[in-house]
């Protein structure tokens, strides 16, 4: 073999894996879609499962709050701290409410609630679907004639978009209720300037991306939830890889989301 191919060969076969990569990645990533559009088609299609809906919005909705409230009051807390700190580097601590009202509103409220929901929510139901995979329960759901797409995969999607906005909403208020809390209390904001330079502060648009933000990221925790779920392997391995793999889906893909959509609205 000459030189010149024993330098070629290796960075041939490094190619090859790259290009073997991004064709899987393209391949899931178009399977992934396919299903989104089929879980949307049968949200808007009878027969519809009340009961499984209203289940789905108590365990996404209701039973996450407690979750959501105790990481946006300390986050809150802690950005006022930060923020007070760093402004007094070039004396703008009065900066304090509205940079707590708009870090929390834009950013951190939909990002912490919709990794919270990725956490709480997304493994659960992966774990749950992969579960009922491995014991054929979904075989049995088919052998009774119930679309399993209808009947698993459409009510978690619909509560996820109905419930993770409102889940935003409470975080951001709860969020900015901790940096009032510590500026008022020890950093020596009144009360009244406090809240009213973070109402004149915040705009229409900075609500709107905030509850736009909790939609796309619900629907992303619940979606890959279900596929990572319905395309589980067999055994307790692979239910344990489909909650693991779902979960860090749908950590990046919220992360990646929360970019585009930052753009979409603050570009200008």
């Amino acid at each position: 073999m000459s030189l010149g191919a024993a330098i070629a060969a290796p960075v041939i076969a490094a190619l090859g894996a790259l290009g073997r990569a991004v064709l899987r990645g393209l391949a899931s990533a178009g399977r992934l879609t396919l299903f989104g559009l089929s879980a949307l088609s049968h949200i808007l299609r009878p027969p519809f499962y009340g009961r499984e809906v209203l289940q789905a919005l108590l365990h996404i909705g209701w039973l996450s709050l407690p979750v959501v409230g105790m990481t946006a009051i300390f986050t809150g807390g802690a950005l006022a701290l930060q923020i007070y700190s760093g402004g007094a580097r070039f004396n703008a601590e009065a900066v304090v409410p509205q940079i707590v009202a708009i870090g929390m509103v834009r950013e951190l409220g939909p990002v912490l609630v919709g990794l919270m929901i990725a956490a709480r929510v997304t493994s659960s139901i992966a774990a749950e679907i992969a579960t009922m995979k491995v014991t054929e329960q979904i075989d049995a759901l088919v052998t009774l004639s119930t679309d399993p797409m209808k009947y698993l995969v459409a009510p978690r999607l619909l509560a996820a978009l109905l419930t993770v906005p409102l889940l935003v909403a409470v975080g951001d208020v709860i969020g900015i209720a901790g940096g009032y809390a510590v500026a008022t209390s020890s950093l020596g904001f009144t009360p009244v300037a406090y809240l009213k330079n973070t109402l004149d502060f915040l705009e229409p648009l900075d609500v709107f991306s905030s509850l736009a933000k909790g939609a796309a990221f619900g629907g992303i925790a619940a979606l890959l939830g279900c596929y990572y779920g319905m395309h589980s392997g067999r055994g307790a391995q692979g239910v344990g890889r489909a909650t693991k793999s779902s979960v860090e889906a749908a950590a990046i893909l919220i992360l990646a989301a929360n970019f585009l959509l930052t753009g979409v609205f603050f570009s200008a």
